[in-house]
């Protein structure tokens, strides 16, 4: 298909029907391993599309969830060693850092033919950090949702599907590749487009640092922080920097494209935002070239990796969570969304 004028691989349930993923795998015992983010979404849309899946998960808040969901102590949810030891298909769906830690326990089950699947690049782009070496002997596959968990399963729900970028690592098999294609159109996947477990990990720790959350957060909170230091009220340095965006702008540019957005905005509007928009390109440019070198080399990979093992990490993160949800910007955000319509 063409993007822009760049050839890309791209398969949908057009050219590869759910009938014929069932096929592929009908043989196969799903053994999702982890029941956090990905997990459910991934979990339970197999499940509802017929394919054989259980579930592996420690005891707690995760695994109660799991029971809620419908899956069946004993029969279709177990230990994460009971499951992998069942599992023809090994999904690690763990955190990175959980990945890390259960590794030992999910090779030791990781025999001759099964196939080892991931939804993120990270423990297998960074192996000499992470230590995941998987044996010569197994396919490694890959789906990566480009959304949450919970999105791709509300997707599902409507009818719909989340795009999903896929590869394969190994083919120890021969046919990893139609595993891997089975496998997105089984979770549901809007279309899946190819690419690397290398080029995955950074391109998504690239977006997540970057323009998905760590810029747009600093953006939002540069502009509020200036409209505030300058006499304006909260309400509206909100609206101006983040409602309108969400509920007005938002939408119009994830139809139809920015430049649609621009044509349907006032005069005023579009030629300051085509003034404006290249000096902040050339400002934030260097600091996205540094971001991404930063991700190419490891780095980021070892600071989550070096962060994520801290026995007081969760205690550090919900502080941190905290801070940014009691700030003005966002606490402002709490009660402009009560007073939207369909909240009144």
């Amino acid at each position: 298909m063409n993007f822009g004028g760049v050839i890309e691989t791209v398969v949908t349930s057009k050219e590869f029907s759910l009938e014929k993923a069932q096929e592929v795998l009908k043989d196969e015992v799903i053994a999702v391993i982890g029941y956090g983010i990905q997990g459910p979404g991934q979990a339970c849309n197999l499940r509802d599309n017929g394919f054989n899946v259980i579930v592996g998960q420690r005891p707690g808040k995760t695994y109660e969830k799991a029971v809620a969901d419908g899956w069946v102590p004993g029969e279709t949810l177990f230990s994460i060693e009971e499951a992998a030891e069942k599992g023809t298909i090994l999904c690690m769906l763990l955190s990175d850092a959980g990945q890390i830690q259960v590794w030992p326990t999910i090779k030791k089950h990781l025999t001759a033919g099964k196939t080892l699947y991931y939804s993120h690049g990270f423990a297998i782009t960074w192996s000499d950090r992470t230590g995941v070496v998987p044996p010569e002997d197994v396919d490694v596959i890959m789906v990566a949702p480009k959304g949450s968990g919970t999105s791709l399963r509300t997707m599902f729900r409507e009818g719909r599907g989340l795009n999903c970028s896929y590869a394969v690592y190994q083919d120890a098999s021969g046919k990893a590749e139609e595993k891997t294609l089975a496998f997105g159109i089984g979770i549901g996947a809007g279309y899946l487009f190819k690419t690397t477990f290398q080029r995955e990990a950074i391109s998504d720790l690239t977006g997540e640092r970057g323009s998905l959350m760590g810029a747009i957060q600093g953006l939002f909170l540069a502009q509020y922080e200036v409209l505030r230091e300058n006499g304006h009220s909260p309400s509206e340095a909100f609206n101006e920097t983040i409602e309108e965006l969400t509920q007005s702008l938002g939408p119009l540019f994830s139809e139809k494209g920015m430049d649609w957005m621009y044509a349907n905005c006032s005069t005023t509007a579009q030629r300051g935002a085509l003034d404006w928009y290249p000096k902040f390109r050339d400002a934030i440019k260097p600091v996205m070239q540094e971001l991404y070198e930063s991700v190419k080399s490891g780095e980021e990979a070892q600071i989550s990796i070096d962060k994520n093992s801290q026995s007081d990490y969760r205690e550090q993160l919900n502080e941190e969570l905290r801070v940014m949800r009691e700030s003005e910007m966002w606490q402002t955000g709490v009660t402009v969304r009560k007073l939207r319509p369909e909240n009144n």
